[in-house]
């Protein structure tokens, strides 16, 4: 349903949609149901003529269902949410897989800089491909990113991957992401992180295997070149 608005272009994305769903159907029968016996309530005691009011102190065993009943279905509820949440959290965000590549992104007031390895597959060496709201990645691979900010909070956000990770001066923040999709989608920064904050936005270009590895050896001699000097 949600993939009607947003594509899923990652492989935990769908998983995330799921709990989103699951939370919006359980919440939206609780509202329909307490709607309804809201007003049904209003409309079957509503004030009449020569029929006086009466007070319900809801204390009998009678009354008291109608609280402890639907509270208690509510918490198993929560329950449900909570079980399916943590499940997400673990694979998302507390297991990393095995990484293809790694990257570095850094947060700063108002853009994001993108550290991509070169034509050697590692990060941090001489060939390194450096880029100013401008990712490019390989379908179907594991990467794994090192987030950080230089100046204030910022939060890296790619929709189509459901990946929301806050950015913090002075700490190095490691998160992972396998893309199931090509093509061009918008970075946001999803904290508001200063008068720019509007018009923080980026691309990620997401390119089969020969197409990512083109663009490698395009730019790695031209950054090279330059680090050289």
């Amino acid at each position: 349903m949600i993939e009607q608005f947003v594509e899923a272009g990652s492989t935990y994305a769908r998983n995330i949609d799921n709990v989103i769903l699951l939370i919006g159907v359980l919440v939206g029968f609780w509202w329909a149901l307490s709607t309804g016996v809201f007003f049904g309530l209003i409309l079957k005691y509503r004030a009449k003529p020569g029929v006086r009011a009466k007070y319900v102190p809801g204390t009998s065993k009678v009354e008291k269902k109608f609280i402890n009943i639907p509270h208690g279905l509510v918490l198993v509820c929560d329950v449900l949410v909570i079980i399916a949440a943590v499940q997400v959290w673990v694979h998302v965000k507390q297991t990393l897989p095995e990484p293809d590549y790694e990257i570095r992104i850094i947060g700063q007031q108002w853009a994001w800089t993108f550290q991509h390895p070169g034509a050697d597959g590692e990060l941090d060496t001489d060939d390194d491909i450096r880029l100013v709201d401008e990712l490019h990645i390989e379908v179907d691979k594991n990467y794994v990113f090192h987030l950080e900010a230089t100046d204030v909070m910022h939060s890296f956000s790619v929709p189509i991957f459901r990946l929301k990770q806050d950015a913090i001066p002075g700490r190095t923040i490691t998160g992972w992401f396998n893309a199931t999709i090509t093509g061009e989608y918008d970075i946001q920064c999803a904290e508001m992180c200063g008068i720019g904050h509007g018009v923080m936005g980026a691309r990620i270009h997401i390119e089969r295997g020969e197409q990512h590895a083109a663009w490698v050896a395009d730019q790695t001699p031209t950054v090279a070149t330059v680090d050289a000097q």
